[in-house]
C-alpha cells in the first residue's frame, strides 16, 4: 500500500508527458477519443470536453476536431447527448447502447439526427469553456479553420436548451433528470430520490460494465435497474422534458456552476467573433444569483443539490457542492467558506488523495465504489481551477502536485481510493491523461481566470 507522503513526490515531467500523450493517441478513433477502449468504447460528452483541454497542448487542431465531432451529433432542440455511438463497435459492447436509446426514432420530434446514433440524456455543460481554452491555445490556427464561428451557434443553442426546457424548477437553474446527467452517477446524494423509482424488471437488461470491473467498485444491480427505468420512461415520452413525468428532477450545483462558467466563456467567444456578448454575461450573472439563492447553505458552508420533486435541499455533502469555486465573480466570502470546507474533515484536502467525491465522515462513504467516495481526476481539476481563481494558491499548488503524481503512478486510473491512493476503475483513462497534460502546462495561477 502506498502512503500519502510517498505519492506526493513530483512525477518526472517528461515521462508523464509522454505517457499521457500515448494514452490519448491509443484511445483516438480517427474522429474522437474514447474514454477507454474497454469499458467506454464510444464518445462521451463531458469526457470529450476534458480531453480537448489536454489535446490542446499536443495538437490544437485535434482538440478542435474532438469538440466538432461531438457537436455534429447535437439534436435540433439544442441538447448535446451524453454518448455518441461509434457504429463500428459491436452490439453488446456497452449497455445501454443505441438499440436501447433509439435516438433516431424516439428522439425524432426533439431533432435527433437520423444518421448518428446517440443517447437521449445529457452531461455537464463544460463545452464552451473547453472551446474557448482550445482556441486560446493556438488562436491563429483556430481563426484559420473558422473554429469559433462554427461552434458558437451550436454552443449557444445548447445553453438555450438548458436554460429553457431544463429549467424545471422555474428558478433560473438547469435541472438534471437522470443520475448519469450530473456525472456523479451513484452519489449517495441521489439515494432518496432513486428510492422512489420502480426498478426495471430483473432480466430485462444485461450489464456490460461488470465484464471490465469489480462489482464492488460499480453501482449495485438495484441502482442500475432504477437508472434503466428512468431512461426508459424518458425515451418512451420522446425525450420531451415537458411531457415526461420526471420522478428524478434535481438542481445540481456542479452542473449549474459549469453552465455559468461556460456562459462566461461563450461571452468571450462572442466578443472574439463580433457577436453580442451581453446576453451571455447577463444570463451568467442571473444564474449565479439563482445558484447562491437556491443552493448555497451558509451553515454547512457548501452548495447542496435540490430535489424538485419534494422541493427540499439534499443534505449530503458531495464534491459537486465545492465545484462552484469555478464560477467567475463568486462572492469572496463564499469562496473562502468553500475552501475551509475543502480543508475540513469532510474532504480532508492535504490529508487524503485529491478530493473525495463524498463526505469522508458520512456513513454512506465508500472509498471504492464509483461516486460514493473515490477521488476523481476531473473533479480535482475543477476544484484546482476554482482554488486558483479564488486566490488559494497554496491549496491549488498542493492539489496540482497530488494530481500529477497520482495520475502518473496510477497509470492514469479512472479514480482513486482517497485514503490509500490505490487505482480504481479503468486504467489509461483518457480524461485523467488529458487533464494531467493540462496541469503539466498550467502552474497554479496560469489560465485559472476566465
Amino acid at each position: 500500500m502506498t502512503t500519502f507522503a510517498e505519492t506526493t513526490a513530483t512525477a518526472p515531467c517528461d515521462s508523464l508527458r509522454r505517457s499521457a500523450t500515448q494514452v490519448l493517441l491509443g484511445n483516438w478513433t480517427g474522429a474522437a477519443t474514447v474514454p477507454s477502449r474497454a469499458l467506454y468504447p464510444h464518445q462521451w460528452s463531458w469526457d470529450s470536453a476534458f480531453i480537448a483541454l489536454g489535446l490542446r497542448h499536443v495538437s490544437p487542431r485535434r482538440a478542435q476536431r474532438e469538440l466538432e465531432t461531438l457537436l455534429s451529433a447535437q439534436w435540433g432542440d439544442g441538447r448535446i447527448p451524453h454518448i455518441v455511438f461509434n457504429p463500428a463497435v459491436p452490439d453488446g459492447a456497452y449497455f445501454p447502447g443505441p438499440d436501447f436509446w433509439r435516438s433516431a426514432t424516439a428522439g425524432r420530434a426533439a431533432g435527433a439526427s437520423p444518421f448518428i446514433q446517440t443517447s437521449g440524456i445529457v452531461q455537464p455543460p463544460v463545452h464552451a469553456l473547453a472551446a474557448w481554452l482550445v482556441h486560446a491555445a493556438d488562436p491563429a490556427e483556430s481563426r484559420r479553420r473558422g473554429f469559433l464561428p462554427r461552434v458558437y451557434p451550436r454552443l449557444a443553442a445548447w445553453h438555450r436548451y438548458l436554460g429553457g426546457a431544463r429549467d424545471l424548477g422555474g428558478g433560473g437553474l438547469a435541472s438534471v433528470v437522470h443520475p448519469w446527467e450530473p456525472g456523479l452517477d451513484n452519489s449517495p446524494c441521489w439515494d432518496a430520490a432513486l428510492a422512489r423509482i420502480e426498478p426495471a424488471p430483473p432480466g430485462s437488461f444485461v450489464r456490460a460494465d461488470l465484464r471490465h470491473g469489480s462489482a464492488a467498485d460499480r453501482p449495485t444491480d438495484l441502482d442500475y435497474a432504477r437508472y434503466v427505468r428512468l431512461a426508459t420512461t424518458y425515451r418512451d415520452h420522446g425525450y420531451d422534458d415537458a411531457r415526461t413525468p420526471h420522478a428524478f428532477a434535481v438542481e445540481d450545483p456542479s452542473f449549474n456552476a459549469l453552465l455559468i462558467a461556460s456562459e462566461y466563456a461563450l461571452a468571450d467567444i462572442a466578443d472574439a467573433i463580433g457577436a453580442d456578448a451581453g446576453p451571455h454575461r447577463r444570463r451568467a450573472e442571473a444564474a449565479t444569483a439563482a445558484l447562491i439563492g437556491r443552493l448555497w447553505d451558509p451553515v454547512d458552508a457548501i452548495f447542496h443539490a435540490r430535489d424538485l420533486v419534494t422541493g427540499a435541499a439534499i443534505a449530503g455533502h458531495s464534491v459537486s457542492g465545492l465545484i462552484p469555486l469555478v464560477v467567475p465573480g463568486l462572492p469572496a466570502t463564499i469562496g473562502k467558506a468553500l475552501a475551509r470546507t475543502l480543508h475540513g474533515p469532510r474532504f480532508g484536502l492535504g490529508r487524503v488523495h485529491l478530493v473525495p467525491s463524498y463526505d469522508l465522515t458520512a456513513p454512506e462513504f465508500d472509498g471504492n465504489r464509483y461516486w460514493r467516495g473515490p477521488s476523481w481526476f476531473n473533479t480535482a481539476w475543477l476544484v484546482h481551477r476554482g482554488l486558483a481563481a479564488q486566490g488559494e494558491e497554496e491549496a491549488a499548488g498542493l492539489l496540482r502536485e497530488q494530481f500529477l503524481t497520482s495520475a502518473h503512478r496510477s497509470e492514469f486510473a479512472e479514480y482513486l481510493e482517497p485514503y490509500t491512493g490505490d487505482a480504481r476503475g479503468i486504467l489509461r483513462f483518457s480524461w485523467t491523461a488529458a487533464l494531467a497534460l493540462d496541469l503539466l502546462h498550467a502552474p497554479v495561477a496560469q489560465d485559472a481566470a476566465r
